[in-house]
């Protein structure tokens, strides 16, 4: 039974990620908790709540804000299974690993939106002058990630499908 829901979920599929990214130390274990999973998730709706205060007055803090809580919601679905980034995959790792997993689920599509948000962050945080400046629309777009994507993994958390990567 446990297989068939993996298969349905998409995470069979996403398998052969997971097992490269645990053999290539960008991921690791850890024990499953739903605890850690609730406090990742609890600090990403924290974070787009201070995100939408941000938008007219400091919208590169709010992309920003909103990235970070797109990835703690991510991150929320690993700690569920067991699995966490290493110093070595980062926020990388994170990424990947949930957009494997997840692929052709209703509402997953937000994972494949991380990496470009990623890198927007970056160019934000670490600008030069070929970097343009981060919109109020930048802000909107960013925070709308990053909502959907708490969406989503409230939904997968609190249907209790997902168990440890095994």
């Amino acid at each position: 039974m446990k297989r068939q829901v993996e298969d349905e979920l998409g995470l069979e599929r996403g398998r052969d990620v997971i097992e490269r990214l645990l053999k290539d130390g960008e991921l690791d274990f850890v024990p499953p908790s739903f605890e850690a999973a609730d406090d990742l998730l609890s600090h990403a709706e924290a974070h787009t709540a201070l995100a939408t205060l941000g938008i007219d007055t400091d919208p590169s803090g709010a992309l920003q804000l909103s990235y970070d809580a797109a990835r703690k919601a991510s991150s929320a679905l690993l700690a569920i299974q067991g699995l966490r980034a290493t110093q070595r995959g980062g926020h990388i790792a994170v990424i990947d690993a949930v957009a494997a997993q997840f692929n052709g689920q209703p509402g997953a599509e937000v994972f494949h939106r991380l990496h470009r948000l990623r890198r927007r962050r970056n160019d934000s945080e670490y600008p030069n002058l070929n970097s343009p400046g981060v919109t109020r629309s930048d802000a909107l777009e960013a925070l709308a990630i990053a909502e959907a994507t708490i969406a989503f993994s409230r939904t997968m958390i609190n249907g209790t499908v997902l168990g440890p990567f095994v």
